[in-house]
Order: C-alpha cells, then structure tokens, then sequence
C-alpha cells in the first residue's frame, strides 16, 4: 500500500480476482489513488516512470458508475497502447464528466515484471461513498 497522510490505495481479497480501494480528501483524489490500486495490480506503480501523457475521459452522472467507467478507461489506454501508468491527475466536473491526465511509460518486460493483466473493472462490491472526512471508491477488477 502506497499512501501520504491525507490518501492512500489499498488491495483487498476477492476471490479469483483482486479488490481496489482509493481513498483521500475530494472524489477525484479518490478516483486517482483507486487508479493507482489498478496499476499496483500488475506492477508496483513506484517503478512506473512519468515519460508520456494521456488524456483520458468519462461522463457519467453516478459516482460509482464513474469509477467502473474510469478505471475500465485506464485499462483500455494499458492494454491498446501496452502502458502502464503510475501518476493520475483526475478533474470532475458536477455533470459527471471526468478529465484525466495518466502518466507511464511503455511496458518493460524486466524492470516492471508484471504479474497479472487486469481485464476490467467490475460492478462487484462497488462503491463511491464518504466515509468520515475521506472520499473512497472500491470495486472488484477482474484478473
């Protein structure tokens, strides 16, 4: 788990497949640390180096639509350009639209040694919801 004070991502169990948890201070915070809880997935997303830009967006009136949107966005940009992003910049709007910046580089073989390809993010244990003074988005990505 990767985390500063005010946010943080986390994996959790879920049969076959892996669990992803984002949290922080505003929603899109939380949209950027569950994006990070993808990649971390396949890689540790420390290793990932910033080199190129991608635009990403979504639109989506529910939260927690938007976060499935989102995410199965990010994989489609890793699996179509063979990516993996470690740094999200996520800006929402209040008529559900989400622009995103993701950075990465191409995937490498030995230094990134990924274990696994994230097929997509699924409806299973979704949510986007306030807990506390934090915002967390989870769901359930399909290995």
């Amino acid at each position: 788990m990767r985390q500063q004070p005010d946010r943080g991502w986390e994996h959790f169990e879920h049969d076959a497949d892996v669990g992803i948890l984002g949290w922080g201070p505003t929603l899109a915070t939380a949209f950027e640390q569950a994006a990070l809880a993808l990649t971390a997935v396949v890689c540790d997303p420390m290793q990932v180096k910033p080199l190129q830009r991608v635009v990403i967006e979504c639109v989506e009136a529910e939260p927690a639509l938007l976060l499935v949107d989102w995410l199965n966005a990010v994989v489609f940009e890793m699996a179509t350009r063979h990516m993996l992003f470690g740094r999200f910049e996520v800006a929402l709007s209040d008529d559900g639209r989400l622009s995103a910046l993701a950075w990465g580089e191409p995937v490498d073989l030995p230094r990134h040694q990924p274990t696994v390809e994230v097929k997509g993010a699924t409806y299973t244990e979704l949510a986007v919801q306030r807990q506390g003074g934090d915002w967390v988005a989870r769901c359930v990505v399909d290995v």
